[in-house]
């Protein structure tokens, strides 16, 4: 079987997740990357986006998971996101999520801090 990679790059959000009740407040800037490995031969052939994975449907199923809750960790959210979507995009073999936290409370300069899940349809 061949495979090729389909990528929501720096899909930016804004939420309150955090450990700090402050951030669960005021909220801030989230950026999710995510790559999902398909057999898109058929798609690519015949042109047909019933036969790869709707970048718009995971785009809404992020969003739904990153706006619509509020977590302590990163962690959680890519965990989520990339179960989500094995469950809802059939033709997705694995999913890698990234998710970054833009200015990360470390007490110093930081640009961001990520958390990295890869999961794979079992």
């Amino acid at each position: 079987m061949s495979t090729g990679t389909v990528r929501l790059n720096n899909a930016v959000f804004y939420a309150h997740h955090g450990v700090m009740q402050e951030e669960h407040r005021i909220g801030g800037r989230y950026e999710v990357d995510i790559a999902m490995d398909v057999n898109f031969k058929d798609a690519a052939l015949e042109d047909d986006l019933a036969k790869t994975v709707d970048y718009e449907r995971v785009y809404a199923e992020v969003k739904d998971i990153i706006t619509g809750n509020k977590f302590f960790l990163i962690e959680r959210l890519a965990f989520l996101i990339a179960h989500r979507i094995l469950e809802k995009e059939s033709m997705a073999i694995n999913v890698e999520v990234t998710v970054r936290k833009a200015n990360p409370p470390v007490g110093g300069p930081c640009d961001c801090a990520e958390a990295i899940y890869t999961a794979e349809r079992t």
